[in-house]
């Protein structure tokens, strides 16, 4: 009795399509690599610099309140934005920052898009007034004691987008996040040198 023999050959050819596939997969993980190896040499070489926006200096212009708790202010700020890069220039945008006094909003800081050459600044001078604001009653006790110890605080909260470019390699995008407080003395409207500057994410 003959067992009959089966010939499976044929179903253990690849298809031509598959071998075409495997080849494209292979090709684009090659250039992936080849682009990220290029990538970093070229953030090595560079070594950018994340652009900051602070504060450079700033003056309590007015500061006034009435016994019926009407507030009334105007600060000057002179907002500095850095680029650090040696090789790159960078652009900032959506750039807004809110300043206030005891939760209470005073004004909001705002510029168009504009760029920064390499290892450059460029200063925004912003003068910003309030209308007559009504304080709380917790407000005003806090106004009565900062001219007390002739010391006063204002909050400057915000965000701006900065862009620079890696050479060919692409463009680098942050978001620049800044929260601080502002101190001067209302007795002279001077101003309380202090940290204030952004942090990057």
């Amino acid at each position: 009795m003959f067992k009959k023999r089966l010939n499976h050959s044929h179903h253990n050819r690849t298809h031509p399509l598959v071998w075409l596939a495997a080849i494209i997969c292979t090709v684009f993980a090659i250039a992936a690599i080849i682009a990220g190896i290029a990538a970093f040499i070229g953030y090595i070489v560079i070594h950018p610099r994340i652009p900051t926006v602070s504060v450079s200096s700033a003056h309590l212009n007015l500061l006034r309140n009435n016994l019926a708790g009407i507030f009334q202010t105007q600060v000057s700020i002179v907002v500095r934005a850095q680029n650090g890069n040696g090789r790159a220039h960078a652009s900032f945008s959506d750039m807004l920052f809110k300043l206030s006094y005891q939760e209470q909003a005073i004004a909001f800081l705002r510029s168009d898009p504009f760029k920064v050459e390499k290892n450059s600044s460029r200063y925004l001078n912003y003068v910003v007034e309030s209308s007559s604001i009504p304080l709380t009653p917790q407000q005003m006790a806090e106004m009565t004691n900062s001219w007390q110890r002739n010391l006063i605080g204002f909050d400057l909260k915000g965000s701006a987008r900065t862009q620079w470019r890696l050479g060919r390699l692409g463009s680098v995008k942050f978001w620049c996040h800044l929260e601080c407080t502002l101190k001067f003395h209302p007795l002279n409207g001077s101003y309380i040198p202090s940290r204030c500057t952004t942090e990057s994410k």
